[in-house]
């Protein structure tokens, strides 16, 4: 069967495996509340919430589901939003496939399932998320693992993407070359700060070879097996895109006394998030056993994916 449906499909990730399919020849049903980012006569947009998908039906067969719909921006919701999009999300979608009889699932979680800390994670380690976000992404993988156990058909393929960047990410590589290009950078309290991370089309391909297997079931870390540092990552776009740039270092001492400065500016309800600033001095230390234990070799590193970012945008890096 050449249709899939793709649920968030308007977005980052769902944008890139949209094409992706579409070059390789299937017809991509894109289930959004957002219109797509790009037309083509293969692609198909069906606006609806994934929190109730009840009232659609499709009168075509799907042979693969791709779950990217998700609340993923933390801080920046209300608790009660991440729960609500990403478990009833999981379920709707999860009923959606058994009302129409598809055996196969992908559905991307996140690293924050994890929960912070400075050690090497795996897929082997216990989940201790620390956010309404992470919490709800663990119980959303077991609405999926739920499914897949109700039909000796079923499959499913769980990712846990680390930082995803590349052309439309609008995150935090895209804010990165954004000062870089301004000509200033300042390390935050740390150089050494791990980042777990990975090019869009290098997510694809691990995701693709995840489901390539005969396992009814693959668990996987999206990210280089490189766990890059924040100076490597700095230095890799000052010395081929941004060489002017200055790199400015704030100790990180005065880093965690901003956030605690910050944290009682929040609770006066001032509108400032401190998450953000205490999250930029801890590492994602996350590391893809799938990955390595299967002989995958990611087409990619950092330095090849900046140059086919910047391929792509024209040097821009948006």
């Amino acid at each position: 069967m050449n249709n899939v449906i793709i649920f968030g499909g308007s977005g980052f990730i769902g944008t890139h495996y949209s094409k992706k399919l579409i070059r390789e020849g299937f017809s991509v049903y894109c289930v959004d509340v957002e219109p797509p980012r790009f037309s083509d006569d293969n692609l198909v947009f069906i606006r609806h919430d994934v929190r109730d998908l009840d009232s659609l039906n499709l009168d075509v067969e799907i042979g693969v589901i791709y779950n990217f719909a998700a609340i993923h921006t933390t801080p920046g919701h209300p608790v009660f939003e991440y729960y609500e999009t990403n478990i009833a999300g999981a379920i709707s979608v999860c009923a959606f496939a058994e009302r129409h009889k598809v055996n196969e699932v992908v559905f991307t979680s996140s690293i924050s399932v994890y929960g912070p800390g400075e050690e090497q994670k795996d897929e082997y380690d216990s989940l201790v998320p620390n956010s309404a976000y992470g919490y709800s992404k663990v119980l959303a993988e077991k609405v999926h693992e739920a499914w897949l156990k109700r039909c000796e058909n079923h499959r499913l393929t769980i990712v846990r993407p680390a930082v995803v960047f590349g052309s439309g990410e609008g995150g935090n590589f895209t804010r990165l070359a954004y000062m870089m290009r301004k000509g200033v950078f300042v390390y935050p309290g740390r150089k050494d700060t791990i980042k777990a991370c990975i090019y869009v089309e290098d997510l694809l391909f691990a995701i693709e070879k995840a489901r390539e297997t005969e396992k009814k079931f693959e668990l996987l870390n999206g990210a280089y097996v490189e766990r890059y540092t924040l100076e490597q990552i700095i230095e890799a776009f000052k010395v081929e895109y941004f060489p002017k740039a200055r790199l400015f270092f704030i100790p990180k001492l005065l880093v965690l006394g901003i956030a605690r400065v910050l944290r009682i500016f929040n609770f006066l309800n001032l509108g400032i998030h401190p998450d953000r600033v205490e999250k930029l001095v801890r590492s994602t230390n996350i590391y893809p056993a799938w990955l390595a234990e299967n002989n995958i070799e990611i087409p990619g590193d950092l330095v090849s994916a900046l140059a086919r970012w910047s391929d792509e945008t024209s040097g821009r890096f948006d």
